[in-house]
């Protein structure tokens, strides 16, 4: 049966030329589970929104879209708002109440759901998803995590018919990550709620995947089952596509004589079934990649016995912690949601002041005085660049920042940083109209003004398609190269691996444990990379990366076949 039915759907936004949806048709049927991907800007959460009738941007729209077979705007409210739920990408943008029990029942209450009716729901689902330990919290006091789970719970109480979720896991750790596909895969082949997700960490949604639609510029490029759009954006050879594709699949069509779709590997199972059954054609010494390169050992910052709390009634979000950075190191923070990895950025900004333990900087200790000497030497990217923007243009912020601090010669130094992170043509535009990708490098272009020598950077990768993440990768690892160091909050494990020297794994307030990342991270059960897990307990050489594999199998001739 057909659950949505779209007809020709274009939608133009306020004062722009190009269309974010152009002429888009497609047909989606009930209880399939659709995966929506490609390049940021190519119109995927304008199209999800469309799909939620409140939710729905302003704009010029024509076309249609048919909810089971009635357009949209001829249901009533009451009945889209129970059979389809969205979900958002930052879960505190969806949180109301303070309590996680009201915040729970605050849908069942507004649709007038009976207390028998509303005990009975929240009693099963609650149970269902291990929950009851967490009723009596505050929203506050979750990981994020939790809070998207709290979230899906809500909206899940509202017995609905399809799930909208706009990258649900771009700010989660991999654990909880897992965790959230996971639950959504059971609501799916158990309950055959119909879930439509937006997304651009696919590693693992091309195996729950039924149907994949890769877009571009407002349109479908691409529609089929996984192995189908894998073997046919193999075969067009488009690097913008290519790069959307599990490590297992490519691994698989560039490194396999059988070229058939029905092959392709979806997941590390199938990968390592693969690869067994060649196993015996690959040399047994064969090294595997060099380590990357590491700083000079010249402490630029370092944590002794540090304690935070953000007051007494609180348990410590910081506790006896130690760490040690470099000069030139490129320094990635991983962790899971609420171990302390943003608080412990913010106490080596001296943004927090723990309440034990010392704090070093260039060697000296952190002070008022020290903060206003640092100030032209250190840079700061949040987690969401947005909130860095005070002006209307990114030209107007750039020139306000070359106010603040004397810059001299600003207009040349505002059109070199502008033209090195290829975001020349964006200096009229509004921060907000800027995508992931280009907030990204606009709020960079800004801290690096003045050359700093220390870049804080938190979840740079959050929200990026990948071509912006190979982007952004390119200019972190240029100034990386032109002997800035920079520390990384991330829940990219994959990026991290490839691009960091050294990786610091935070658990329960405290560095757990701290190396390179072949050290670090090879081994791992879930905080590693898919190749990792591909290659480890196996006879292939252990690797971190597909680059790696495909490097190693090219220069070593693993395989005889080739």
């Amino acid at each position: 049966m057909e659950i949505f039915k779209i007809k020709d759907l274009s939608f133009k936004y306020p004062d722009t030329e190009e269309k974010a949806l152009n002429h888009l048709s497609l047909t989606i049927y009930a209880g399939e589970f659709v995966v929506i991907c490609g390049p940021s800007g190519c119109g995927k959460s304008t199209l999800l929104r469309l799909m939620k009738k409140d939710l729905s941007p302003f704009g010029d729209t024509s076309g249609d879209i048919l909810y089971v077979g009635k357009s949209l705007n001829d249901w009533d409210e009451k009945t889209l708002v129970e059979d389809i739920g969205f979900l958002f990408q930052d879960p505190d943008n969806q949180i109301i109440m303070e309590d996680v029990l009201q915040e729970i029942v605050f849908g069942l209450e507004n649709i007038g759901c009976s207390n028998v009716e509303m005990r009975k729901r929240v009693a099963e689902l609650v149970h269902t998803f291990g929950y009851e330990q967490l009723l009596d919290k505050k929203v506050s006091e979750l990981s994020g995590g939790q809070k998207q789970i709290l979230n899906l719970l809500s909206i899940l109480l509202l017995k609905p018919k399809v799930l909208l979720l706009d990258e649900p896991t771009s700010q989660l750790d991999p654990i909880a990550a897992k965790d959230l596909l996971l639950i959504l895969e059971r609501l799916n082949t158990e309950l055959g709620i119909t879930i439509i997700l937006v997304e651009h960490r696919l590693e693992e949604l091309f195996d729950l995947a039924d149907r994949v639609m890769m877009m571009d510029k407002g349109d479908i490029a691409c529609n089929g089952t996984s192995r189908e759009v894998i073997h046919a954006i193999h075969q067009q050879q488009d690097q913008r596509f290519l790069l959307y594709l599990p490590a297992v699949s490519l691994l698989y069509l560039e490194k396999s004589l059988d070229t058939s779709m029905e092959g392709i590997p979806l997941n590390v199972k199938h990968c390592k079934a693969w690869m067994s059954s060649v196993s015996s054609k690959i040399s047994s010494n064969v090294m595997v990649s060099e380590q990357k390169a590491i700083s000079n050992e010249r402490p630029i910052i370092e944590l002794k016995d540090v304690f935070y709390q953000f007051n007494k009634d609180l348990p410590m979000v910081l506790r006896d912690l130690n760490i040690q950075v470099n000069t030139g190191d490129f320094h990635a923070i991983i962790g899971g949601n609420g171990s302390g990895k943003t608080t412990l950025l913010k106490v080596c900004l001296g943004i927090l002041k723990p309440q034990r333990g010392t704090v070093r900087i260039f060697g000296k200790k952190y002070s008022k005085k020290l903060g206003l000497e640092l100030y032209k030497k250190i840079a700061y990217i949040p987690q969401n660049p947005l909130t860095f923007f005070v002006q209307d243009s990114i030209e107007k912020e750039m020139y306000h920042i070359a106010q603040e601090r004397n810059i001299k010669n600003p207009e040349l130094i505002i059109t070199k940083r502008l033209q090195q992170l290829g975001i020349n043509h964006l200096r009229k535009k509004h921060p907000y109209d800027c995508s992931g990708g280009e907030i990204q490098k606009a709020a960079l272009a800004c801290m690096l003004m003045e050359e700093p020598e220390i870049l804080f950077i938190d979840e740079p990768t959050k929200g990026l398609d990948p071509i912006s993440k190979q982007q952004l990768a390119k200019i972190l690892n240029q100034l990386h190269l032109d002997g800035i160091t920079i520390i990384m909050v991330t829940h990219d494990i994959e990026f991290a691996a490839q691009h960091a020297t050294t990786c610091a794994m935070m658990f329960n307030g405290n560095i757990t444990v701290e190396a390179s990342p072949e050290k670090l991270f090879k081994g791992n059960y879930f905080y590693t990379t898919t190749m990792n897990r591909v290659t480890q307990n196996s006879d292939f050489p252990e690797v971190l990366t597909l680059e790696e594999a495909k490097a190693l199998w090219k220069k070593e001739k693993l395989f005889s076949s080739l």
